[in-house]
């Protein structure tokens, strides 16, 4: 019973139900409350993992930028495999699956 009392004392002081009612607001209310922070968090971690996976991207394809100009051997390989380029003596057959029906 007395600990009821003292908890209704504490609770009408004026300054502890403003106390209550800002944290209430700003844990739920708020244009930036508790909800939206973690979601923000989420969306954080997200672009963080692509961040990384772009960077490899981008140093693999330096790595093979690098090597397209610095080996010829490659760069001809890309021409002939992606391109159908060939030189001048020589005959391009193009083979298909038929059983592939992409």
């Amino acid at each position: 019973m007395i600990r009821l009392s003292l908890f209704l004392k504490i609770l009408k002081n004026k300054y502890t139900i403003t106390i209550i009612v800002f944290v209430i607001w700003i844990l739920f209310f708020d244009r930036n409350d508790l909800f939206t922070q973690w979601d923000r968090k989420q969306e954080l971690q997200k672009l963080e993992t692509s961040t990384s996976f772009y960077e490899k991207e981008i140093a693999n394809t330096r790595k093979d930028l690098m090597d397209l100009n610095n080996k010829p051997a490659i760069l001809e390989k890309l021409a002939r495999e992606n391109f159908y380029l060939k030189r001048t003596n020589e005959d391009i057959f193009l083979v298909t699956d038929s059983n592939n029906k992409n």
